[in-house]
């Protein structure tokens, strides 16, 4: 029913997957490699059709120095981290609360409260498009930040509640009967008994929110325009003139937009993996 683990495969087999897993990397990586080779090249390869041969010059300092001292790069990486943060935050806590509602108390109408936070995912978010727009410019909250974070809570927070209700779940309730025995109140169970055994999974839903949100393109030009307001994903695009694309800007600008979700997880590593695999064995 499942496959054997290469460990217990035969010899010619083990073989043939080590010498064929590092074609499979490179053939992974190579979208990758080519934006890192073409945010070193010089504006005329790609006038002269150099495209994936070698480098005219090697550029490195010249296009990343354009990217953050002649662009407006940094103003949009500030936008991104004023949405992603607050939304991360505003997320995390609202889903931690309705996790904890959902998995601990008992009530009629639980399951199906569950299933509409659920339900939510199953949306295509393009169908979404224009009503949470004109939504949007009713409340004034069109091209501005803090539009772009109620929506990503909103939308987010779904996910998060399957994720948090499904840990709570799997808690010793003991721990909250225990407590209420004491008189200890609702509030200060969940805040003191609860959320201390949910780190491993608040890290890792914060890892894996703050890399939605970060990359997320599709609502940055929906329901941003001009750099006071759109995130590096969609400021990306500013690279572009009229009438050609500086693909060499626009590749720099890449790597630096995708260096911060890179640093989140590897300085969260232990705790996502954590989170991830926590319950998994007894």
């Amino acid at each position: 029913m499942f496959p054997t683990p290469i460990q217990k495969s035969s010899r010619q087999w083990q073989l043939t997957y080590q010498a064929l897993l590092p074609f499979a990397l490179i053939l992974w990586l190579l979208p990758l490699i080519a934006v890192m080779l073409f945010s070193i090249k010089p504006d005329s390869d790609f006038t002269n059709g150099n495209y994936w041969g070698v480098p005219g010059s090697f550029d490195l300092f010249e296009n990343y120095g354009k990217v953050f001292f002649d662009s407006d790069m940094p103003r949009y990486l500030w936008n991104s981290l004023l949405i992603t943060v607050p939304t991360v935050i505003g997320t995390i806590a609202l889903s931690s609360m309705t996790g904890f509602a959902l998995g601990i108390y008992r009530f009629k109408g639980n399951l199906f409260l569950f299933f509409l936070f659920i339900a939510g995912n199953f949306v295509p978010f393009q169908i979404l498009m224009v009503p949470v727009r004109d939504f949007t410019i009713d409340l004034g909250l069109y091209d501005t930040k803090t539009g772009l974070i109620l929506f990503h809570i909103a939308f987010q927070t779904g996910f998060c509640t399957l994720f948090m209700r499904n840990f709570i779940r799997a808690l010793p309730f003991p721990l909250i009967e225990a407590a209420r025995v004491e008189g200890v109140s609702e509030w200060r169970i969940f805040w003191y008994v609860v959320m201390p055994l949910m780190k491993p999974a608040v890290a890792a839903l914060a890892v894996l929110i703050f890399t939605f949100i970060w990359n997320d393109y599709f609502w940055a030009i929906v329901l941003t325009q001009g750099p006071d307001s759109q995130p590096v994903t969609a400021g990306i695009t500013a690279f572009n003139s009229q009438f050609r694309a500086a693909y060499h800007l626009m590749s720099a600008g890449s790597i630096v937009a995708a260096l911060p979700p890179v640093a989140m997880f590897f300085l969260m590593q232990k705790h996502f993996v954590a989170g991830l695999t926590l319950g998994a064995v007894k």
